[in-house]
C-alpha cells in the first residue's frame, strides 16, 4: 500500500515539468536570422524583469502617460519584441510563423482578438494566456505585406492598463485598448484603423 502511494507521487512529480512546458506564457521565438538579413529595418527587444525595473527608473512619474506605463509594467516578467520592415512584398511566408502559432494552441492560451483587412492585407492576432482566471501572458502577431511584428508580454498582466505600454519598451501601437472591449471581437475594423 505504501509503495503504491510512492509510485503515484513519483508519477505526479514526473508530470510537473511537462505540465509547466505545456502552459508557458514565454514563447520560444525563432531567431529569424534570414528575415533580419532581408529587412530594411529590424527591432529585437528582450527585456526581463530586472531590465524592466531598470527601464522604469527612466520614466517621469510627474508625466501622467509615463506614470501609467510604469504602473503597467509592475508584475511583468518580460517583454519580447521582434519586428521587421521590408522594402518589398512577400519577403516572409505565413509558414515562417507556424512555430509561433503552434505554441499559442497550448493549454491556457486563447485568441482574444483577430482583425483582418482584405484591403491592406494586414492581420493582427492577440492571444491571452490565463492561469486561475488571471492574465499571465500575452502574444501579438501583426503581419502586413511589408512588416511583421511579434510581441510577447510575460507576467501578471492588468488588461485595463496594458494599452499604456503601446509605443513604449518596443511595443508597437496596435490598438490593444480595444482588446479589453467585447465589441472588439466582432468589430470589422482592420489593424490600421483607430
Amino acid at each position: 500500500m505504501t509503495m503504491h502511494k510512492s509510485f503515484r507521487w513519483i508519477f505526479a512529480l514526473a508530470l510537473l515539468p511537462a505540465l509547466s512546458l505545456a502552459a508557458n506564457p514565454r514563447l520560444v521565438l525563432p531567431e529569424f536570422t534570414a528575415l533580419a538579413g532581408k529587412a530594411s529595418d529590424s527591432v529585437t527587444i528582450t527585456l526581463d524583469a530586472p531590465m524592466l525595473s531598470l527601464a522604469a527608473r527612466f520614466l517621469d512619474p510627474s508625466d501622467p502617460d509615463q506614470a501609467a506605463a510604469e504602473d503597467a509594467i509592475k508584475g511583468l516578467q518580460g517583454i519580447v519584441v521582434r519586428s521587421y520592415t521590408f522594402d518589398q512584398d512577400g519577403v516572409y511566408k505565413p509558414s515562417d510563423l507556424d512555430g509561433v502559432r503552434s505554441q499559442l494552441t497550448a493549454p491556457g492560451w486563447s485568441r482574444l482578438v483577430e482583425t483582418r483587412s482584405q484591403k491592406d492585407h494586414a492581420n493582427v492576432e492577440i492571444y491571452l494566456m490565463t492561469d486561475a482566471n488571471k492574465a499571465v501572458g500575452l502574444a501579438v502577431i501583426a503581419s502586413e505585406p511589408r512588416q511583421l511584428t511579434i510581441v510577447n508580454i510575460i507576467g501578471s498582466i492588468d488588461l485595463e492598463k496594458l494599452h499604456k505600454l503601446e509605443g513604449r519598451f518596443g511595443v508597437p501601437k496596435l490598438d490593444m485598448g480595444a482588446a479589453k472591449s467585447p465589441a472588439a471581437n466582432n468589430a470589422g475594423r482592420g489593424p490600421g484603423s483607430h
